[in-house]
């Protein structure tokens, strides 16, 4: 859930040795990623939320560091805290949330957390927390390798009240996945296309070989 396609590209790079550069080889690279959102799948699920607009949560990873994601698959881990499905921790106003035996649990719009502890009557509804939801410049956020974001400067990026949830719902990923294929079997056209004139400037090299021999 969340998740946002990679960019790539190809560029030419020429083999660096002893002698001539005679060989260039196809270098991959990842220029950047597409931030557009995906769509929104109604789950009814309470623990589930989209980030709707821009914006992200705050999550933390498992060396300590803050990251963020789009991902709302929210549950409650056999410790007590608060993860996504991907079992990274959410961060609230002073850390990881850590969830107490509940009877009910609700996620307001604006990240806020309230709880009816178990036991409790129906009347004793608490606030509990807020999840860190945060907006920082798309230009200085970085697409780590696993799939988290995290800032260029790697400082930690403030709360931003402007960033709203949407509850019981889940964002999809953004990757088209037919536009995708098509560009897969439009890249392998090309590299056919390819091959087959590496063959045919092969043969007609021959064929000026064995020309020039008979004369």
């Amino acid at each position: 859930t969340g998740f946002r396609a990679d960019l790539q590209n190809f560029r030419s790079m020429p083999s660096v040795g002893d002698g001539h550069q005679s060989r260039i080889f196809a270098h991959t690279e990842r220029p950047g990623f597409n931030l557009s959102e995906g769509g929104l799948i109604t789950t009814g699920n309470s623990l589930d939320v989209a980030v709707k607009g821009s914006g992200w949560i705050a999550v933390q990873r498992p060396n300590g560091t803050e990251a963020y994601t789009r991902a709302g698959d929210l549950r409650v881990s056999p410790n007590g805290l608060l993860e996504n499905g991907r079992g990274f921790q959410i961060l609230g106003d002073s850390g990881p949330i850590s969830i107490p035996p509940v009877e009910k649990m609700q996620i307001g719009r604006d990240g806020t957390i309230t709880i009816l502890p178990l036991g409790a009557p129906k009347t004793a509804v608490e606030f509990l927390d807020r999840i860190k939801l945060v907006n920082p410049d798309p230009t200085r956020i970085t697409k780590g390798v696993d799939g988290l974001f995290e800032s260029i400067d790697g400082l930690e990026q403030p709360a931003d009240s402007s960033v709203n949830l949407i509850s019981e719902t889940l964002e999809g990923s953004n990757v088209n996945a037919i536009s995708e294929l098509t560009d897969m079997i439009a890249l392998s056209r090309q590299f056919e296309l390819k091959i087959k004139f590496m063959k045919n400037f092969e043969e007609l090299g021959a064929k000026t070989d064995s020309l020039m021999r008979v004369s």
